[in-house]
């Protein structure tokens, strides 16, 4: 009888997105950009089955598009090279201003079981760098000027507590993702970085281990990144993403993205990031 319930199921939905396709013409391939959280190698392992099931689940090719930094996948949305894209919070609120996207879904996060993470800031375990006196003099490296616990979250923290990151730190630099800022910190190259839970978490028993690691600060809970498509695409088409990355249940693709799947979400959910925004911009007028 289960066998039978779930053929039903899976006869209706395929009718369903084929009766979509015939009132609105779908394109032959969608082009699914990420955010450069991780090397190309990580990014291609966690999120290869998730693009295979949207590929199931819509019926037709769904190409998998990596970038060298996250504003190359703001561009290629607003140049339309790009139809539907794993985004931060912040670089979601650019992509919405730029590139007419539009979020469907919010990510999940596995260890805490809610719609958002934390920025963290690490330093590597046994260099003394316990406390934000103690990086003084040290060197620093955020992630992208879009990411959010990689850059805006931080600076906030900084800027309240009066610190400006060109004259506190010996060195400041920009590493491009998580994975490359968690990876210096790891070999020594820099002495501490701004990350988050979930992509740190990403990376443990594959690239470092937990223990590995001072955890410095941690920040109130982020909104949680989401998949955003652009505004043009089919409705029925965005209807449909929205329901294969809500039907997103497979334990073993999950368990490489570090995360419980995805709950349906909307552009307000990102009005406070905006507010984060706001709020960076009048602190840097006040110096």
């Amino acid at each position: 009888m289960k066998f039978i319930k779930k053929l039903t199921v899976a006869t209706l939905a395929l009718g369903l997105t084929t009766s979509m396709m015939a009132q609105e013409k779908w394109p032959d391939k969608i082009t699914f950009g990420l955010i450069p959280v991780a090397g190309s190698s990580s990014m291609k392992e966690n999120f290869g089955p998730l693009t295979t099931h949207l590929e199931k689940s819509l019926g037709i090719k769904v190409e998998m598009k990596l970038a060298g930094d996250y504003t190359g996948i703001i561009t290629g949305m607003q140049h339309k090279h790009i139809d539907v894209a794993y985004l931060g919070p912040k670089s979601y609120v650019e992509a919405a201003k730029r590139a007419n996207a539009e979020a469907l879904v919010v990510e999940v996060d596995g260890e805490s079981g809610l719609p958002g993470y934390r920025g963290i800031i690490i330093s590597k375990k046994g260099s003394g760098l316990k406390t934000l006196a103690d990086l003084k003099g040290k060197t620093w490296a955020f992630t992208s000027s879009q990411s959010t616990s990689g850059t805006l979250v931080p600076t906030v923290m900084f800027s309240k507590a009066g610190i400006d990151p060109k004259k506190y730190f010996s060195k400041v630099v920009y590493s491009g993702g998580h994975e490359a800022s968690i990876l210096t910190v790891k070999a020594g190259r820099i002495d501490a970085v701004s990350t988050n839970n979930l992509d740190f978490n990403r990376g443990i028993g594959k690239h470092w281990e937990k223990d590995g690691f001072n955890v410095i600060w941690t920040s109130d809970l982020i909104p949680g990144a989401p998949m955003a498509a652009r505004k043009d695409l089919p409705t029925s088409l965005k209807m449909a993403l929205k329901g294969a990355f809500l039907s997103y249940n497979d334990p073993e693709g999950l368990k490489k993205l570090k995360n419980k799947g995805f709950i349906k979400g909307d552009d307000a959910v990102y009005n406070p990031v905006r507010e984060l925004i706001k709020l960076k911009k009048q602190l840097k007028n006040k110096k």
